[in-house]
């Protein structure tokens, strides 16, 4: 299983950590930890708050590993700038991703090894992040659609647990992988303790994002790295 430790920018620093602020600093911390990949997003422009475009472009220009960028990611320009500054896999935000035509297009254009379609969930629906809104549509079809449609990575988020501590949700994340058919599921959200990452080991997942766990010293990445080889 593949760990994804996460930057979250917030106004221009590291959301949620007691320890670091500078986003580009930790992620050369845990690249010289070891991590291959880092998950990173930009929470003002996922919640509608702004954006931290030059700080992501700087961070992309930086980076001594793969880059997974995701946070309100709705259109071509979006994607073809972020790929454009570096990036190794831009994930399509869940708004987006409902958008069967976008998705195709999308595909077709960049490829399945460079997309991830981010899959938010509450109360047993797609729900859009940053908000009340949520679609009369269940995780598990919109997994099914974006499948069909090529995609070959899903990033599925409960977003009641995240960033909460509360354990991740491995029946929802385990139910997407058993459509088979090559999907890869990342699972984020309430990712706690080194127990949760062994959970989601053994379910025979492709990944996990952590971010709040490590960034309040839970564990450290190491220990992390070493639960999920």
């Amino acid at each position: 299983m593949e760990l994804y430790p996460a930057v979250d920018i917030e106004g221009g620093r590291v959301a949620r950590s007691t320890s670091a602020s500078d986003p580009i600093a930790v992620m050369r911390q845990f690249a010289h930890d070891g991590a291959r990949w880092v998950h990173v997003v930009d929470l003002d422009r996922a919640f509608g708050k702004g954006e931290n475009r030059e700080l992501t472009r700087r961070l992309l220009a930086e980076a001594a590993v793969r880059i997974q960028v995701g946070g309100g990611l709705t259109s071509d320009e979006d994607v073809a700038e972020l790929l454009g500054w570096g990036a190794t896999r831009v994930v399509i935000g869940t708004t987006a991703a409902v958008d069967a035509v976008l998705v195709a297009r999308l595909l077709a254009r960049y490829g399945a090894e460079q997309l991830a379609v981010g899959i938010d969930a509450r109360d047993g629906r797609v729900a859009a992040r940053g908000s009340d809104v949520s679609f009369a549509l269940a995780p598990l079809e919109l997994a099914r659609r974006v499948r069909g449609q090529g995609a070959r990575t899903v990033i599925y988020t409960d977003a009641a647990r995240d960033g909460s501590l509360a354990g991740p949700d491995v029946d929802g994340a385990r139910a997407i992988a058993a459509l088979g058919g090559g999907l890869d599921v990342i699972v984020s959200g309430g990712v706690a303790s080194l127990d949760d990452l062994r959970r989601l080991r053994d379910a025979g997942l492709a990944g996990a994002i952590v971010g709040r766990a490590l960034h309040t010293g839970r564990f450290t990445l190491r220990e992390a790295l070493t639960c999920t080889a």
